[in-house]
């Protein structure tokens, strides 16, 4: 039986504005660098998906380059795309100083559905890599608890901060359900830990995932929670 629900934050449940996409297009523009954010957008994915530790909003001065060069290779070889290393460290530190005043945006979807799971009386809790501002963008109502990584000491995937969770829940772990946009670290971190993942894909990028439950909107949470 479910007794509680956790989910992924950027992605899953929120965006930040501007969204990564137009961030980095906006920022490689300030240094004469032409990108379209769209052919931005897969790219992205796979590279958080990929290389986690290299997204450009984790830099910090005197942080290993090579995880965000990593990180660059990844999207720029899907979108096609050559940047010198200058280049890619460039963007990365002035993406990573403007991701710092983004604004958090819900997805339509996100209150709706946290409403209903809600009133069934289960446990809700948002587990991030990051630390989010303004508590959670107005989800105060309906989230018992977060967990960060800054808090637990552990990133996803590690076991440390699903556990965490569960702890905070006060459940086991084949009563909870985790709902992520990254197979790498949201759903082989969940099932690392016995919690059974979801994967939501709102821009069906995963279409090759087949072992666990593939949604394309929270509206569908609740369905397949009562299936």
């Amino acid at each position: 039986m479910i007794k509680a629900v956790f989910f992924d934050w950027i992605g899953t449940l929120a965006r930040p504005e501007p969204d990564r996409h137009e961030l980095f297009a906006q920022v490689a523009a300030e240094l004469g660098i032409s990108l379209s954010p769209p052919q931005l957008i897969k790219g992205i994915h796979m590279a958080e998906s990929q290389v986690p530790a290299g997204a450009p909003p984790r830099w910090r001065e005197g942080k290993d380059e090579a995880p965000f060069i990593r990180w660059w290779e990844v999207l720029l070889t899907e979108a096609g795309i050559q940047m010198s290393r200058e280049a890619m460290l460039e963007i990365t530190k002035r993406a990573s100083h403007q991701a710092k005043s983004a604004r958090w945006v819900l997805y339509d979807d996100t209150l709706p559905a946290l409403k209903t799971l809600k009133q069934r009386g289960l446990v809700l809790g948002l587990i991030s890599n990051i630390i989010i501002g303004g508590a959670g963008a107005g989800l105060e109502s309906c989230l018992d608890f977060v967990v960060t990584s800054k808090e637990v000491g552990a990133n996803k995937p590690e076991p440390p901060i699903f556990l965490a969770a569960l702890k905070r829940a006060g459940v086991s772990a084949p009563e909870a359900v985790y709902v992520g946009d990254q197979y790498q670290t949201d759903v082989l971190g969940a099932r690392g830990v016995g919690i059974r993942p979801v994967l939501i894909d709102r821009l069906d990028l995963e279409t090759e995932v087949s072992d666990c439950p593939r949604i394309h909107s929270l509206v569908e949470l609740p369905g397949y929670l009562q299936g």
